[in-house]
């Protein structure tokens, strides 16, 4: 593991910065510390942070349950009202663009692993005890920052949509699935919407694959965070990019059985992105 901390991280020479620095806008201003040091990691690397956060589950699986039925509950009820107004063609980019605000919705698990490397207490409650730290507001800016590339992630979904089938909606699912799966223009929508749909998960793994982590860790601004993130991916590129396939990956399988795996899935990669920040992020 090597450190990287070269000019790319906004400073003029001086320790001011256009986004994260005494007079930072987005951070009101008010953080005054060093850049943090960022080191470089290997594909061991994130063999180890998954054993750790497999590790934490194992420790706090009650809590971890409780926390992560939430997410599939409401993919499910989600999917069952855009299927009833027959919208079904949203289904896929609904539940795939889910994978966007998965960072924000960990947030509990980035705590419970905070508190049990320092040894402090892990009851369910202390998951929200984030709520009541430094960390509420900044984590609430950049999970709105999320939920509007989640939501333009949708309107492009439908853009894309209309291109290769116009307006009218398929009657039904079985429909929709001979559409795509036997024309063209199916296998282009494929194509394009898998491509976009990368895009936007690049620009969230880019923007928050430390961020929040951060956040919790240190009393720092939204802005200091996304820069540090930034940071981090440009110093891995290869690493991160296959971390963030991992995730899909993980995601994908923990959905397949009706999405109960994702009650697994979930606190497993939380637990296991605050240990890759742990191991990229040094101050």
């Amino acid at each position: 593991m090597q450190n990287w901390n070269p000019r790319l991280d906004g400073t003029n020479g001086s320790g001011g910065s256009a986004l994260a620095g005494e007079n930072s806008i987005a951070d009101g201003g008010a953080y005054k510390f060093d850049q943090p040091v960022i080191h470089t990691i290997g594909f061991s690397d994130l063999r180890d942070v998954l054993d750790k956060g497999m590790a934490d589950f194992i420790a706090m699986p009650t809590h971890v349950i409780f926390l992560c039925l939430i997410y599939p509950i409401v993919i499910l009820i989600s999917a069952r009202i855009y299927a009833g107004y027959e919208v079904v063609w949203l289904a896929f980019p609904l539940l795939a663009g889910y994978t966007l605000i998965g960072p924000l919705v960990a947030t509990g698990m980035y705590e419970l692993s905070r508190r049990r490397e320092q040894g402090l207490d892990i009851s369910r409650a202390k998951a929200f005890h984030v709520l009541q730290r430094h960390a509420t507001r900044s984590i609430g800016v950049l999970g709105a920052l999320l939920m509007v590339i989640y939501f333009a992630w949708l309107w492009a979904a439908w853009i894309i949509y209309e291109k290769y089938f116009g307006t009218a909606l398929p009657a039904s699912i079985t429909d929709f699935a001979f559409q795509v799966f036997t024309t063209p223009a199916g296998w282009s929508l494929i194509t394009v919407g898998s491509a976009v749909g990368l895009g936007f998960a690049i620009v969230v793994l880019t923007l928050s694959v430390v961020s929040f982590p951060m956040l919790i860790a240190r009393d720092v601004g939204v802005g200091t965070a996304i820069q540090t993130s930034i940071r981090a991916v440009i110093a891995n590129p290869v690493t991160m990019m296959a971390w963030g396939l991992t995730v899909a990956c993980a995601l994908l399988i923990g959905s397949l059985p009706f999405f109960v795996g994702l009650a697994v899935v979930l606190p497993v990669l939380g637990h296991a992105t605050w240990h890759l920040y742990r191991k990229v992020v040094e101050f």
